[in-house]
């Protein structure tokens, strides 16, 4: 999606920390590029979301994947290698966004073809930021497809 492009971008949100959620809608919320975020708050509900079952199934197919490693139920290197494997979602990115530096997740992340890493900043500007920074990559400068 290039910025020339009016459509709304969608966000799928896979986080089950109230601080980081509202941080992240709060930093979208003051970006110049319009979106809309969904949120899951586990694995499970992400990939309803995403294979539109129960209260899911007028869910919006989104542009993007913010998803978290330590979730419940199934963590996002679980629902990582899901998507992944799904041949009707595995074109969307997929960012993983977590505290998490262990390498190991970092590696299996990679490996299961998330398309990038980025470490949670502790403070809340710099969290922020990141938030932009990802939105700027990825809906402005990058072209997804359809």
């Amino acid at each position: 999606m290039s910025t020339k492009n009016l459509k709304l971008a969608h966000i799928l949100l896979v986080e089950d920390n109230e601080g980081d959620i509202l941080l992240t809608l709060d930093a979208f919320e003051e970006s110049k590029f319009k979106t809309q975020v969904s949120v899951a708050r586990n694995g499970q509900e992400a990939l309803d979301f995403l294979s539109k079952k129960g209260e899911y199934s007028n869910a919006q197919r989104p542009d993007l994947i913010l998803l978290d490693i330590n979730i419940p139920i199934f963590n996002g290197l679980e629902v990582l290698v899901k998507i992944k494997k799904d041949e009707s979602l595995k074109k969307i990115p997929v960012i993983m966004l977590t505290t998490s530096s262990n390498q190991k997740d970092i590696e299996k992340a990679y490996k299961n073809y998330c398309n990038s890493y980025v470490k949670k900043p502790l403070e809340m500007e710099e969290f922020m930021e990141a938030v932009l920074k990802i939105e700027e990559f990825w809906l402005q400068l990058t072209v997804l497809p359809d």
